[in-house]
């Protein structure tokens, strides 16, 4: 049939209007439909549905007008071939992007909840499993609907039929190459569920210090006090021995060195800084102690030991009675500063 006869023009017409008439429709019920689901995020007292909705709401127009020109299709035969041409790239991509939607929302919402926790260590290890598992779901959908997609070239197919002999050998060519990915994402996912460490926690390893600023299937991204950035991959976590000085619940304890000279009386620094400690607010009421730490030859090291609930709490505590400390010697015992030998 010629591309400029009279009945084909006349078919590819009645497509267009069918398929227009189906788009119409497709995109009457998305707004009806979200219309509804929009007013009930809102009723809701928190944020995460409404973040839920707002992921899901272009994917899911994308799916409702694709639905609807596939019910169009099976009236009228020349969008039906024009569907049955497209559909098998169409369908697993629609698919896919709602699907991808709908987890990254999930994960949105959930994020926001765990935000709301008064509890920082619940907070912490939800939003941790939460984002692990979620980039876990993601990359098995993402690999899933390109699969499917590809399996609708007739090219590829034929090709995966004619490997089909060699499959054996192909399959430990690639578990082989694929090994290193394969076992971050055992990692990753073993991390998840066992949690030894979390997004905001104060590690050690490799004689680095600093938090968890991200935790990615391959690697961990920790961040340091002078804002360098350590990647660390993530099977190292489970390989070797690192120190996690927030893991558990049950508080904080943290040091502050003074150096002072030889004859500096001990007991006056000693009252000031449990005073000090005893006003501040993010004093937990378990340790608050001063020792002599290191004697040197014209001068000692008084170590100031307190505690705290929090990370956040402990590092606030002790920088404001390092400040205050500092600024009470040199006020009121100006002679306690080490002179230079």
């Amino acid at each position: 049939m010629s591309w400029l006869a009279p009945e084909f023009l006349e078919d590819l017409t009645y497509a267009a209007i069918a398929a227009g008439i189906a788009i119409a429709v497709g995109l009457i019920i998305h707004f009806a439909l979200f219309a509804v689901l929009s007013r009930v995020a809102r009723l809701s007292e928190g944020k995460g549905d409404d973040e839920v909705v707002r992921r899901l709401r272009n994917p899911v127009r994308a799916a409702l007008v694709a639905i609807a020109i596939a019910g169009a299709a099976q009236a009228q035969s020349t969008l039906r071939e024009i569907w049955v041409g497209i559909a098998p790239f169409l369908v697993p991509a629609l698919l896919g992007w709602v699907l991808y939607a709908l987890i990254q929302g999930l994960a949105a919402a959930m994020h926001i909840r765990a935000a709301q926790y008064s509890d920082e260590y619940a907070a912490r290890s939800r939003r941790t499993r939460v984002t692990i598992l979620s980039r876990a779901t993601t990359a098995i959908i993402v690999f899933i609907t390109v699969s499917l997609m590809l399996l609708g070239i007739p090219g590829v197919r034929s090709v995966g039929v004619t490997l089909m002999a060699s499959a054996g050998l192909m399959g430990l060519a690639v578990g082989a190459a694929a090994q290193p990915a394969l076992r971050s994402l055992i990692a990753g996912l073993q991390m998840a569920i066992t949690e030894p460490i979390r997004l905001g926690d104060l590690i050690v390893i490799d004689g680095e210090s600093g938090r968890v600023e991200d935790l990615r299937m391959s690697y961990v991204v920790i961040r340091t006090s002078d804002h360098r950035r350590l990647i660390v991959p993530t099977s190292r976590f489970l390989d070797t021995t690192f120190q996690n000085w927030s893991r558990v619940a049950d508080g904080l304890t943290g040091t502050i060195i003074l150096p002072v000279n030889w004859d500096t009386p001990i007991g006056p620094i000693r009252e000031k800084f449990q005073a000090l400690v005893a006003e501040h607010p993010d004093w937990d009421g378990r340790t608050r102690e001063l020792a002599v730490s290191e004697a040197r030859v014209g001068s000692i090291d008084l170590t100031l030991t307190v505690s705290a609930k929090r990370p956040t709490e402990l590092s606030r505590l002790r920088a404001a009675l390092r400040e205050a400390m500092v600024e009470w010697l040199r006020t009121d015992m100006p002679g306690a500063a080490c002179k230079k030998i």
